[in-house]
């Protein structure tokens, strides 16, 4: 089965992905030191949400990550949604990338060199919904049944919306990663990339070892690539080679800045890396990744960088 990431890559070398979206959102003086982070711009401010969406674009990304990462029923619910208003804010972030990216193409001059963009539906993990910081340690107390019925609804009402591809994100424990598949295999023509945030070189968040994890997802026909992602750029490199020795799928990163979160105060702190992200960008590449991008505390400007490299081979 063809899927988005497979089909940019019979024509190009790179899929580039966009990147953060809280610190565009920021940028603009939307305030989401919230429980919802994101998700919170979609239920007040959606048109936010497709500015940022036009300015990756306009950057160079391929990919446009939806609004979706902590949009959960329960969370809505909990702010006094109904079950119907909470699905329908997440079936929105879908039709808002598309919008932005069907009258991105629709201009010829936006079509030189480059793939249409493709839209993919960002499926946070569970630890995103506790806002805790439990998606940088994993070591949930729910099993793997239970987290099925946690993300049943929303791949759903996700898919419904009829994104491109589903964007399974910052996962930090295989088991999660297991759920979303078990999950998915009721809608066959949807395919899902699986990212997990990683503790090291070769551990993700949960302590469990990259290789395993991508010995297994390497099985699973419905996941189009496998990747890492919001972790430090000085560990990836390795990540990617982990990854590549289990698999042919394609291998995507989008890393951090380098600076690391605070889940009490929903706040970065810390020092950038010190190689530019453009440079580690050029060492993933020759390691083996095929998609690209940012994650929290990059920017535009990243990606920009990433296009004008990829974009002259």
């Amino acid at each position: 089965m063809d899927n988005a990431i497979q089909s940019i890559l019979k024509e190009f070398p790179l899929v580039i992905l966009d990147g953060a979206f809280s610190t565009e959102l920021e940028r603009r003086g939307c305030d989401i030191n919230d429980e919802l982070w994101s998700a919170k711009i979609l239920m007040e401010q959606p048109e936010m949400i497709g500015k940022v969406h036009a300015d990756y674009f306009t950057a160079g990304a391929d990919v446009a990550i939806t609004a979706s990462y902590q949009a959960t029923i329960e969370g809505f619910m909990r702010r006094g949604m109904k079950k119907e208003e909470a699905l329908s804010l997440i079936r929105l972030s879908v039709e808002i990338a598309k919008k932005e990216r069907d009258e991105f193409w629709a201009h010829p001059e936006n079509r030189t060199n480059r793939p249409k963009p493709v839209v993919a539906a960002s499926v946070g993990p569970y630890g995103a919904f506790l806002a805790d910081g439990s998606e940088y340690r994993g070591h949930y107390k729910i099993g793997e049944c239970e987290l099925c019925d946690f993300h049943a609804p929303r791949l759903k009402a996700l898919i419904e919306a009829q994104p491109d591809i589903l964007a399974c994100e910052t996962l930090p424990c295989l088991a999660e990663a297991k759920a979303i598949v078990a999950v998915l295999q009721a809608y066959k023509d949807m395919s899902a990339w699986i990212s997990f945030s990683a503790k090291d070189e070769e551990h993700i968040s949960s302590g469990e070892k990259i290789l395993d994890c991508a010995a297994w997802l390497d099985q699973q026909n419905q996941v189009a690539a496998i990747g890492i992602n919001c972790t430090a750029p000085q560990y990836v490199k390795s990540l990617i080679e982990i990854i590549r020795s289990q698999t042919n799928k394609p291998i995507l990163v989008y890393p951090n800045s380098g600076e690391q979160y605070d889940a009490t105060t929903k706040d970065w702190h810390g020092a950038s890396a010190e190689t530019s992200f453009a440079d580690y960008t050029k060492q993933w590449y020759k390691a083996g990744a095929r998609a690209i991008g940012g994650c929290c505390r990059t920017t535009p400007d990243d990606i920009r960088a990433i296009a004008k490299w990829a974009r002259n081979k």
